[in-house]
């Protein structure tokens, strides 16, 4: 009894997952079908993340390798050649960082996703497990009601009735038909089992998923921030910061492998199931469910026949005959036994809510709700979940790359901030052109200031204490001035009028006039101070 499936169609990424090759830890190919209580399957799995780990450690030894020769091979550059250099370690940090900030949008994308599909399945799996438990609850409730509040009242009534035969045998009809009712109840499936392993696993992987999320949620902000913060010590050229963010990158680069192998085997584990879900839950409960109720169940075709039809139809019909005899008696019986009557009556309440109970569980076992719970679980585990779990592959492999290529970016980052502290350190400190030494004097205000050309004429006196006699500048000479005027760079032109009482600013100097002054022998000073003096 197969039928097509139309409401249900696997993705295509779940049959590319379902093709991996499926090997145990001892490297036998091994059945891809969903089998996850069986030791060779679950060791398929592992072998899985047993890969990853092999990656991540082939990816250490490279990183060693790399970081080995880094050291090995130093030695100094040409000023020339460091600006491709420095260039190229600015733009792999550029493109490392902004693969990190994409492989950390991704990754939150894909753990949304992935959670979204979990509290779907879980959702529908607790939607199941109450249609499950509300059938059994009617069950349990109508047979316990004929069973005994029934059988209290028709044995009372058969003492009542013990004089008229004719009412003695309705009551013997009716306790067979509530024998019937009970007969049918008690060949429906028991699905208390059912029950308790649905909301086990609903329970389980909630659980599991809150932790996972959780985990994951920490994993991606410790990415972003370790991206974060090695920008920010590339940008301050902070040697403590850019060491810390690459041992903190090795733990990333680790985490980054061990998660992409858990998504790994998850997502594969997951699609085995998604290509063949029918096959395993049949598999399942062949032992307390017969096959033609779990296909009405898991196609819900109009073709199918409703396995419970038979049952219910009896039960209507057994109900029926019982309400008709009770309201015989109630017509004909009474008004011979008056005290009959409060039985009878609580015999027809019982067979009211019993009719009730019916309709009830006629909707509950029809296989449009549950059919419906399943085929949302289907969509929320293998279309959501497992969409989610690429997502997050994809994340794991980005977040590898931009740790990688951050782990060999930094090194080279240190050697070029070694480098330049080193050249500044060959710098003259009271070179003025020297930027650690323009930094060091913006720091230290009191650091006494060199004395210029003008500071030592200033030691003759202020502008406003000097007062020469006018009769000694306008009786020298005018080649005099002139030769004064020649010695200190002065204009001719200019300098033949006093400068004190003028109200002009002192004359500027050249660094050359300064150095031809201070070139000066001393016979020349004594020879300029009489002059001066005259």
């Amino acid at each position: 009894m197969s039928t097509a499936r139309v409401d249900y169609i696997a993705p295509w990424w779940t049959y590319w997952l379902h093709s991996f090759p499926h090997v145990n830890l001892r490297l036998q190919p091994v059945d891809s079908t969903f089998r996850p209580y069986e030791d060779n399957y679950q060791q398929s799995l592992i072998f899985l993340g047993c890969v990853a780990a092999a990656a991540l450690g082939l990816n250490l030894l490279l990183l060693a390798i790399y970081l080995s020769c880094l050291c090995c091979c130093r030695k100094e550059e040409e000023e020339e050649s460091k600006r491709p250099n420095s260039c190229c370690v600015t733009w792999a940090a550029v493109t490392a960082g902004l693969v990190c900030c994409a492989a950390v949008g991704v990754g939150f994308y894909g753990n949304s996703e992935t959670n979204d599909g979990v509290y779907q399945l879980t959702y529908s799996l607790y939607n199941a497990n109450h249609t499950l438990a509300g059938v059994d609850n009617l069950v349990g409730g109508t047979m316990g009601s004929m069973q005994s509040t029934l059988k209290q009242h028709l044995a009372r009534l058969d003492e009542i009735f013990a004089a008229r035969g004719d009412y003695v045998q309705t009551l013997r009809f009716m306790q067979q038909m509530a024998d019937n009712i009970i007969k049918q109840l008690t060949g429906l499936p028991d699905w208390e089992q059912v029950k308790v392993d649905l909301g086990a696993i609903a329970n389980q992987t909630a659980h599991v998923e809150y932790y996972r999320w959780l985990t994951y949620l920490l994993l991606l902000i410790l990415d972003l921030v370790i991206c974060l913060v090695t920008c920010l010590g590339l940008a301050k050229q902070s040697r403590l910061l850019l060491t810390t963010m690459m041992v903190f990158g090795v733990l990333a680069l680790i985490l980054g492998w061990a998660s992409l192998g858990a998504d790994v085997a998850a997502a594969v584990g997951a699609s085995d199931f998604c290509v063949a879900p029918d096959k395993f839950l049949m598999n399942q409960t062949k032992d307390f469910i017969s096959a033609d109720i779990l296909h009405y169940y898991l196609y819900c075709s109009q073709s199918l026949p409703n396995p419970f039809q038979q049952s219910l139809t009896i039960f209507q019909r057994s109900l029926t005959t019982m309400q008709i005899q009770v309201q015989g008696l109630l017509q004909f019986a009474v008004p011979l036994f008056p005290t009959a009557e409060r039985d009878l009556l609580g015999i027809q309440l019982l067979l009211n809510s019993s009719e009730s109970s019916l309709h009830q569980l006629t909707a509950l076992l029809d296989c449009r709700g549950l059919h419906k719970d399943y085929l949302d679980a289907l969509v929320g585990e293998c279309y959501d979940g497992v969409e989610g779990l690429l997502y997050l592959c994809l994340f794991s492999l980005l977040a590898v790359c931009s740790f990688c290529t951050m782990l060999c970016t930094i090194p080279r980052a240190l050697r070029h901030i070694a480098v330049r502290d080193r050249d500044y350190e060959d710098i003259d400190e009271d070179d003025p052109f020297n930027p650690q030494a323009r930094r060091m004097a913006a720091h230290n205000p009191t650091r006494g200031n060199v004395h210029s050309f003008c500071s030592y004429s200033s030691s003759l006196g202020s502008q406003s204490s000097l007062h020469p006699p006018a009769q000694a500048v306008s009786n020298a000479p005018v080649s005099e001035y002139m030769n004064q005027s020649v010695l200190f760079g002065g204009n001719p032109r200019y300098e033949n009028v006093p400068l004190i009482g003028r109200g002009s600013p002192p004359p500027s100097y050249s660094p050359s006039m300064r150095a031809n002054y201070l070139s000066m022998t001393d016979d020349q000073m004594r020879h300029f101070g009489s002059d001066f003096q005259a």
